[in-house]
């Protein structure tokens, strides 16, 4: 496999991990694009890259770590929801974040991620649970869980339950979604992309949003058609099968960040 094609499998799930990561899509586009620029510019660095996923997200940690982006957002006047997100955001520390979401969203051993994070395993390790303490001191909301799967299902519901959340209903197609929100707007979506009627999971989040500003985690064997940047992504994006950490840490990013897609 060429280095260029190396570079495009992984470009989605490093995309994804700059958003979850930044809070938002354009900042972290931003942050992938000057990454590769980097690449083109300094051999050394490009050929390194030719190592798989750890390099890359290397490199992307150098530009993280180093770097100031004025990006311009697609919505200049932010809510108090937003701005408020952006300031929990700021008080938590990076490197916190960078070991939680490589350990748990991009699914890297600690080994993985202090060689991309240029620390010991142990210190990233310490990062890890420093980030868990931090985000896992969010007040409980009501979730909603559209899974068309029983077995998931269930399996969501004792995972929310277990940190302290309530369900407000679960729903397999998106009129049961309908009927739920039109009872309880709910505080978090968890939602699958098939439904079992046919129906989208994307069409029954957009009419949850149409009602205010909640945040989404899509939990989905198809991730990629999530990742085309043809369209807003979502920030928070699980890929079946999934890690019960996983989903504990996107609950908490979500809750967090209070942010519902990429800004």
């Amino acid at each position: 496999m060429s280095l260029g094609d190396q570079i495009a499998k992984n470009l989605p799930y490093l995309r994804r991990y700059a958003r979850a990561l930044t809070g938002s899509q354009a900042t972290g586009d931003a942050f992938v694009r000057a990454t590769l620029e980097a690449a083109l510019a300094d051999d050394k660095l490009k050929q390194s890259l030719d190592g798989g996923r750890v390099p890359l997200y290397a490199a992307f940690n150098k530009m993280w770590s180093s770097a100031y982006l004025e990006v311009p957002q697609d919505d200049t006047a932010q809510d108090g929801a937003k701005r408020g997100a952006q300031a929990r955001l700021n008080a938590v520390t990076p490197l916190n974040r960078q070991a939680l979401l490589l350990t748990t969203l991009e699914d890297f051993s600690i080994e993985e991620a202090a060689q991309i994070m240029e620390m010991t395993p142990e210190e990233t390790s310490d990062l890890v649970q420093t980030a868990v303490e931090e985000i896992d001191r969010e007040s409980n909301t009501e979730v909603l869980i559209i899974e068309d799967e029983p077995l998931i299902s269930m399996q969501l519901e004792d995972l929310v339950k277990s940190l302290g959340h309530d369900i407000c209903g679960t729903a397999a197609t998106r009129t049961q979604a309908q009927e739920v929100v039109a009872e309880k707007t709910p505080g978090l979506v968890l939602a699958d992309i098939q439904l079992a009627d046919g129906s989208s999971g994307l069409d029954a989040v957009d009419d949850i949003l149409s009602m205010g500003d909640v945040p989404v985690i899509f939990i989905t064997a198809y991730p990629e058609r999530l990742l085309t940047g043809d369209r807003p992504e979502p920030t928070y994006l699980v890929t079946k099968p999934f890690q019960e950490q996983t989903v504990r840490a996107a609950i908490s990013q979500a809750l967090f960040f209070g942010s519902k897609n990429a800004e």
